[in-house]
């Protein structure tokens, strides 16, 4: 059961995104209906209503809804900026069409020249468009990822991953993904993006929720770099280290993998492939969580396939803030759309083909002290 305030900010959400619904379509005064209705036949042609309905989620990775409160958030933004942007026809976008192109580029993936063709824009035009909605999202939607802001919502997340795996006090998992690149044969500092499985990569590192919601995030850093490194150069770590984050009284902690190192504030596994019985069901419960932070990043990528492939030479300067959007972007479609973990393939959490788990030897006494207390309990409660 979700809290209070937590419930409070999701009608609120929702609420202003059915209040925009009838005229997020403006400047041209069009409810998104009319304008998805105009948008298919200049595309596609005239498609029967049923086909309409059914394609707008494939089409731009979110419902109506989210599409019309993505228009809210964005709109000040979109419309006040000078310069006009028109289809090859003459026809000035409207928000709609503007925020209809960003999420096609992001969500499919496509090259600036296919969604140019089939939109019936120049492909410079489709550029400044997304990254004018990237970064009226960077400026109107930072709320929607943040680490809980009270004491109600971080009992809601705990009691959710106790719920699922049996381990107490738990408040987030943590994984890392590589965002592909295609960088210039010429570029010398493609040497700096080169990672261990020999290609060339950003590294995201993310912490969720048990809903799947990123709680916090960090990316830029090149796919060369374990990510050890990544975690204990993060602001989380340093909040961590300083009482700032996360409650040691309470003995709150979050799950990662063995290529973390195991400290008072992240769990790890045991290693070794003879585990006694109660350290083999931590592992068992331990991995229940983890496949969260798996799947969130899965359907990430998934879903924001500018992220999935491999990215044609992509501006590198540029390319964290999109990261940073399409993360936002998951996000709200989690708030807005009732996604549920359990309804999804959790067999298929592979979200870094290719790569393999790095591991780490550092270990903090007092991680060690709290995975065996936490095994022992455990223990006790799967005997009882």
């Amino acid at each position: 059961m979700a809290s209070s305030e937590g419930l409070r900010k999701r009608r609120k959400t929702e609420s202003k995104a059915e209040e925009i619904g009838s005229d997020s379509g403006s400047s041209h005064n069009k409810d998104p209906v009319d304008w998805w209705d105009e948008f298919c036949r200049r595309v596609n042609g005239n498609l029967s209503p049923t086909k309409v309905l059914d394609t707008f989620k494939s089409v731009f990775r979110v419902s109506r809804k989210t599409f019309g409160y993505l228009c809210s958030l964005v709109k000040e933004d979109l419309i006040s900026k000078p310069g006009k942007f028109m289809f090859k026809d003459g026809t000035v976008l409207s928000l709609c069409d503007q925020v209809a192109v960003s999420l096609r580029r992001l969500g499919s993936g496509e090259s600036l020249g296919i969604i140019g063709d089939a939109f019936g824009l120049n492909h410079s035009s489709v550029a400044q468009i997304t990254w004018r909605f990237v970064e009226a999202m960077e400026k109107r939607a930072l709320h929607h990822l943040h680490w809980p802001d009270n004491d109600s919502n971080m009992d809601t997340i705990k009691s959710k991953f106790e719920k699922l795996s049996g381990l107490p006090n738990c408040c987030g998992a943590i994984d890392v993904t590589h965002i592909l690149m295609n960088l210039r044969a010429s570029d010398p500092t493609n040497e700096l993006c080169c990672d261990h499985g020999k290609n060339h990569s950003i590294v995201l590192q993310a912490i969720v929720d048990s809903d799947m919601r990123f709680l916090d995030i960090v990316t830029g850093w090149p796919g060369k770099m374990n990510e050890s490194l990544i975690f204990q150069n993060s602001s989380f770590y340093r909040l961590c280290r300083e009482g700032k984050r996360l409650n040691g009284k309470l003995g709150e902690y979050i799950i990662g993998d063995s290529s973390y190192p195991l400290l008072p504030f992240l769990i790890t596994p045991y290693e070794g492939g003879d585990l006694s019985e109660p350290r083999a069901e931590f592992n068992k419960r331990h991995q229940e969580v983890a496949l969260v932070a798996q799947m969130a990043l899965k359907r990430l990528k998934d879903n924001w396939g500018i992220i999935h492939g491999v990215m044609w030479r992509p501006d590198r300067h540029k390319l964290p803030r999109i990261i940073f959007v399409c993360c936002l972007l998951h996000n709200i479609t989690l708030e807005l759309e009732d996604v549920v973990l359990g309804e999804l393939p959790m067999s298929n959490s592979n979200h870094d083909p290719g790569y393999r788990q790095q591991v780490c030897r550092v270990s903090d006494p007092e991680g060690v002290s709290l995975r065996d207390k936490l095994t022992l309990e455990l223990s006790a409660g799967f005997r009882a």
